[in-house]
């Protein structure tokens, strides 16, 4: 049975530019994407305190986070990555809609799942960014020790050693962690 014929999507008379009015900013959603140990979460935690104490209202989904609530029930299939994704993509489509700053932190490796993303998003509100940094330096960074396990056999599918990233297509921004500082990374979004 198809309930979504059932359905009616409704709206009140508050709209999301009112919303971006009333926060005095633009509601956007930056799409941090990299492999593990990129510095996904680090760049997120510092985009939102320099963005709050700038007066900013935004909230970080990082990719942990939210697998132990929204998404516990969720693999690292492709399909459940897919989906993993998909979801994260409404969360923010809602958030920012309220006129919210969202930053996201997704290994997000495929760039359908990533192009999905932007479309549900919207592309006006969208702003990827894209970890450049490579396999051998977030390897030997290691912050969880996943790579040494994928490489052991303790994880299938993991991005960047049994499992693909595609490298994004056209982000608007490409930033190396290993050779720019979290201040100069900062810097770069902010101050285009």
């Amino acid at each position: 049975m198809n309930t979504i014929s059932n359905l009616t999507k409704t709206s009140g008379s508050i709209d999301k530019e009112l919303r971006e009015g009333l926060l005095k900013q633009k509601a956007i959603t930056y799409w941090i994407t990299g492999l593990s140990g990129s510095g996904k979460s680090t760049l997120a935690y510092g985009l939102e305190e320099t963005l709050f104490n700038q007066g900013k209202l935004c909230y970080v989904l990082d990719g942990d986070n939210i697998r132990y609530g929204l998404n516990k029930n969720l693999g690292f299939s492709s399909e459940d990555r897919s989906e993993n994704i998909r979801r994260i993509a409404e969360v923010s489509r809602l958030m920012n809609d309220a006129g919210l700053i969202v930053i996201t932190a997704f290994i997000t490796p495929f760039n359908a799942d990533r192009h999905m993303a932007k479309q549900i998003i919207g592309e006006s509100n969208y702003c990827e960014i894209y970890l450049s940094t490579s396999l051998a330096v977030c390897e030997s960074r290691d912050p969880k020790g996943l790579y040494q396990k994928a490489r052991s056999g303790q994880l299938p599918h993991f991005t960047g050693v049994s499992s693909p990233y595609e490298v994004p297509l056209s982000p608007d921004f490409v930033i190396d962690t290993n050779n720019l500082s979290l201040n100069q990374s900062i810097s770069m979004i902010i101050e285009e």
